[in-house]
């Protein structure tokens, strides 16, 4: 993990060398000491560093130079503490903890706090800890927070695992853990649920930090139930008057700029505006996909947005270093640059542009010329890692029929897409019955959604309608990405086209394909749980637009289509979802049938 008792052991050897007796290992000179402590930049600073850490910070280091010593001349940029992402779930970016990391070191990122609720769904304790395996072995610091709510609505979905407040207390011992995942269910905690509650309970026990997630625009009772229960932040605010509830409440106010959810610009008009204190603030990506991170940046580019919605640039920095680290418990460690603290250090020319030219990370020359410099490391997955897609058999045209009894027409309750957003309208149409069956309808949009069950396997499909992909050729897309359970979702046009589409995703071992005329025209292999590719970030980048083009071939037009359907099995947001349990009216948590007989 790295948060190593170095001070213990070796405090002296900072000493030393900050008193010139013994060399440092990598010094930065001639910088201007962007100093988030306290606020100032200071001119003229040097940066000497030995044994991964910070032994010495000021206006001249050559007493530390010796002849093996790297000397970085900085020739005046800014020396920035490496950045941190204090809420990010890898999977959404479909790689390996290693390729993320590959991905975010170039834009200065040397800290990430990652919540690998996905990969939990999937394998449980187990995907959690080869998470933490990964994590420990990597050249900047990564932190795992446990996650939570695993099944996220039990009772309404099978999962391919269930987590618990043993599965809790086991890893707040594990070396690496630094909390708990994002408390999801809201309700249970204001509540009164004994299983939230245990869990949060051996968080506290820990001395460690419980996530928050408290998606509802109820500011009273509710929300008061809910910090009182012990969430310490949130990412789910929205509005201006979430950040100021929030922080006002003790809760540290995690403004997210991913690749969908866009909350900083209403969110920091509480400090750019109100004039709230910036510490209980932080910045995060949340969901962040691999091409942006390829073609934009991570935390950089939330700086570059924060500061242009009109934050001072030492302020958007210091939500993205100290605030974060405090927030923790790892100030100690990392999120300033000091004395003792890690030597991660970020060069850039201009604060408000804020283009990485360098980075130094644990001490090391980690990025530099476009090219990185530290060795990421190598690995092979476990058998079960790469095999989690199961049919007990291959799926037909006739898996995914749904049959419809005696009656010339019935009303369907029908999802409907909205673009752009994750929530969904339940809608009702006529449909027309044929030899007892109900088929897609391309000249209503109204495609078919199948539920196929991959973790147990039971080889079971549950089908529903869906309207709003705006398909008009036989087709179907298959996805193992479907939060939060990752059952497998296939929409279609054409029941052939579905069980094609479907069974060679099971055949790659998950990842999201689209077919038509029998062939597959755009696919993303994710073999690891069907979520994480053994690929790099550009890799991914790459597939995804082929994944896309297939969907325009096909006559969608939607925003990030792959992205609306993985969401379509999440029986937490309103208003419909199918499950491998059945259509559920999430409004109402109930479950309705498909086709009501009039």
């Amino acid at each position: 993990m790295g948060m190593d008792s170095f001070w213990l052991q070796n405090a002296r050897e900072l000493v030393d060398c900050a008193m010139g007796r013994l060399p440092a290992h990598l010094i930065i000179k001639n910088g201007q000491w962007v100093c988030v402590q306290t606020g100032e930049i200071i001119p003229k600073t040097d940066v000497a560093m030995r044994a991964k850490r910070i032994a010495y910070v000021g206006e001249d280091a050559s007493h530390t130079i010796g002849p093996k010593t790297v000397v970085i001349d900085a020739d005046g940029q800014y020396l920035v503490p490496g950045l941190l992402d204090g809420h990010v779930h890898i999977e959404s970016g479909m790689v390996t903890v290693t390729e993320f990391v590959r991905a975010v070191l170039p834009h200065g990122t040397t800290g990430l706090f990652i919540d690998p609720h996905e990969i939990a769904n999937v394998f449980g304790l187990r995907g959690v800890r080869l998470m933490v395996d990964d994590a420990a072995l990597q050249p900047v610091h990564v932190f795992v927070q446990m996650p939570s709510c695993v099944p996220s609505a039990p009772g309404f979905e099978t999962p391919g695992a269930v987590l618990g407040p043993k599965d809790v207390t086991e890893a707040m011992t594990w070396p690496g853990i630094i909390g708990l995942g994002e408390m999801m269910d809201f309700p249970g905690v204001y509540e009164g649920d004994d299983k939230v509650h245990a869990e949060m309970s051996a968080t506290r026990a820990a001395g460690k930090v419980i996530g928050g997630h408290y998606a509802s625009p109820d500011l009273g009772r509710r929300f008061h139930g809910y910090v009182a229960g012990g969430p310490q932040d949130d990412h789910e605010g929205t509005r201006l008057e979430d950040a100021v509830a929030r922080a006002r409440q003790g809760m540290k106010v995690m403004m997210r700029y991913g690749s969908a959810w866009h909350d900083v610009a209403a969110q920091v008009k509480a400090v750019t505006e109100l004039g709230l204190s910036s510490r209980q603030f932080l910045l995060c990506a949340d969901d962040i996909l691999s091409e942006t991170l390829v073609n934009e940046g991570h935390m950089d580019r939330i700086i570059r947005h924060a500061i242009a919605e009109g934050l001072d640039p030492m302020t958007a920095i210091q939500m993205a270093t100290i605030n974060t680290a405090e927030h923790f418990g790892v100030s100690r460690e990392i999120g300033l640059i000091a004395p003792g603290r890690f030597g991660d250090v970020v060069l850039v020319k201009d604060l408000r542009d804020f283009q990485v030219e360098t980075v130094v990370a644990r001490g090391k020359l980690a990025y530099q010329k476009k090219t990185i410099l530290v060795a990421l490391p190598a690995r092979e997955y476990p058998e079960w890692a790469v095999r989690s897609v199961h049919f007990p058999r291959p799926l037909s045209a006739a898996s995914f029929r749904l049959g419809a009894g005696g009656s010339q027409e019935v009303l369907a309750n029908v999802i409907g897409i909205i673009e752009n957003q994750a929530p969904t309208r339940h809608l009702l149409f006529k449909m027309t019955v044929k030899d007892g069956e109900i088929y897609p309808d391309l000249a209503r949009d109204i495609a078919k959604l199948a539920l196929v069950e991959r973790h147990r396997p039971t080889g079971q499909v549950r089908v529903g309608l869906v309207h709003g992909f705006g398909f008009k050729i036989p087709c179907a897309v298959a996805t193992t990405v479907a939060h939060d359970s990752h059952q497998m979702l296939v929409a279609g046009t054409d029941e052939t086209q579905m069980a094609i589409a479907a069974n060679h995703l099971e055949s790659i071992g998950g990842g999201q394909v689209i077919v038509t005329n029998n062939t597959v025209i755009g696919e993303i292999r994710l073999p690891i749980a069907g979520l994480m590719s053994t690929g790099s970030a550009q890799q991914v980048a790459d597939e995804t637009a082929s994944l896309l083009e297939g969907f325009k071939q096909c006559g969608c037009t939607l925003n990030n289509p792959n992205m609306q359907l993985s969401l379509l099995g999440l029986p937490v947001i309103p208003e419909l979802r199918l499950t491998d349990l059945g259509l559920v009216d999430v409004n109402r948590f109930d479950f309705i049938p498909v086709l009501q007989h009039e």
